[in-house]
């Protein structure tokens, strides 16, 4: 089912996810009682809330019976103490985060409309509402324009840093994610029907050396075992330009995917993935070594592509 609130109007922050999975690993029901969260965690209850969304969608914990969460392994790998990254300083857990939330199993509405079906270079604020409206329309999920432009602000605020130079003790009212520029402003225009200018976005649609080899590679294993999952083979199109396929999710141009899977055309039998270049369409293949790790990988050597 599709989210269209739950984060209680706010972008997750910096230190939402270590705090929360600390909590969580001293007591599954730390969140079960709001009051006593409140206190843990230091937030006020709207905020307390809003931890547990993003906990839950950026792929941390799952919820169990009652209001008890359970960590994944992606949350028990990175986040503990002597995790991958346990303080998210590490770009790369950053993408994965992004990955997670942009292919959450109940897909979040303004990341599934914005990232795989919005069809422009640019977009504004005004224009993205009326979009999404015309969208849940569609779908037959009423909202108000309340609901819908709440959601899209938590959107907007995921992956734009606000424009301060003023430093926090959290660094902290900043979205972790907005590190990754992403979405990022390119002009103003004037908002429809009137004399007012607002900003204008665009989505960092180019090669991304930050986004690893490592990261690419798990990421389309984790594709290919939840939305391919009884398929031998998937295409190109599924790594490049299908919905909640690698190169969408993290806006790469497809000259930029297919080099990176031109590499598995000759490589060695230690690569997880073999891939055959057609003129109508590649298909990619995957090699049999049993329990890959594809997590650990990401992390087991410095953060360069290659």
């Amino acid at each position: 089912m599709t989210k269209f609130s739950g984060h209680e109007s706010f972008a997750c922050r910096y230190a939402w996810l270590p705090k929360a999975y600390r909590e969580l690993a001293g007591d599954p029901d730390a969140f079960a009682d709001e009051d006593r969260a409140m206190v843990q965690l230091g937030v006020g209850k709207n905020m307390v809330r809003s931890i547990r969304f993003w906990v839950e969608v950026m792929g941390v914990a799952v919820p169990t019976a009652g209001r008890s969460f359970e960590l994944t392994p992606f949350g028990r790998a990175v986040l503990a103490e002597d995790g991958f990254d346990p303080y998210l300083e590490d770009a790369r857990t950053l993408w994965l985060l992004h990955w997670n939330i942009s292919t959450y199993k109940d897909p979040l509405f303004a990341w599934q409309f914005l990232l795989f079906s919005w069809p422009f270079g640019e977009l504004t604020r005004s224009e993205a509402l009326t979009a999404l409206r015309r969208e849940a329309q569609r779908l037959n999920a009423i909202h108000s324009d309340v609901t819908l432009g709440i959601h899209l602000d938590v959107f907007l605020h995921t992956y734009i840093a606000p424009r301060t130079t003023k430093v926090t003790a959290e660094q902290s009212l900043d979205s972790p994610l907005a590190e990754l520029e992403l979405l990022h402003q390119v002009g103003e225009r004037r908002a429809d029907g009137s004399g007012r200018r607002e900003p204008s976005y665009a989505f960092r649609r180019e090669s991304k050396p930050e986004v690893t080899k490592a990261v690419f590679e798990y990421c389309l294993d984790d594709y290919w075992r939840r939305y391919k999952k009884s398929d031998a083979t998937i295409t190109f199109r599924d790594a490049a330009i299908a919905p909640s396929s690698v190169g969408q999710v993290f806006k790469l141009p497809e000259d930029d995917v297919r080099s990176r899977l031109d590499t598995y055309v000759l490589t060695d039998s230690a690569a997880p993935f073999r891939y055959q270049p057609s003129a109508v369409q590649g298909l990619i293949f995957r090699r049999d070594h049993g329990a890959h790790d594809f997590l650990a990988a990401v992390y087991a050597q410095e953060a360069d592509y290659a």
